[in-house]
């Protein structure tokens, strides 16, 4: 299983402690001076959001853990309407993958509503 299918797989928790750095000394050059970072975050509850709106208005990439809660809780609503007004206000784009994950992204970036593979 590649990294991004286990960082957007769904259903399980993750921990910081999950997440395995590589060694990119030999890539340091040729990455330069990258504009945007990809964040990992979770929603425990809406003060949460504030982190993620200031890294989206900074010009980052954020993919949210909302599987604390329920798609039908009022208070999943409330930040996901939040988040699409930031992704409106930035021209990025927001999208719910299954139950438990939201990608939030900056301006000029889109997320596909197709799969690479089938």
């Amino acid at each position: 299983m590649g990294i991004m299918s286990t960082i957007l797989g769904g259903g399980d928790s993750h921990s910081t402690e999950d997440y395995v750095e590589l060694d990119l000394d030999d890539f340091e050059d040729a990455r330069g001076d990258a504009g945007m970072r990809v964040h990992i975050a979770e929603i425990a509850d809406s003060g949460d959001i504030i982190e993620i709106k200031d890294a989206v208005y900074d010009g980052d990439f954020v993919i949210a853990d909302i599987t604390r809660h329920s798609t039908t809780d009022s208070t999943v609503e409330h930040i996901i309407d939040e988040l699409r007004q930031v992704a409106r206000e930035v021209d990025g784009d927001i999208v719910q993958k299954g139950d438990d994950q939201l990608i939030i992204t900056p301006t000029g970036v889109t997320v596909s509503r197709e799969k690479l593979n089938g």
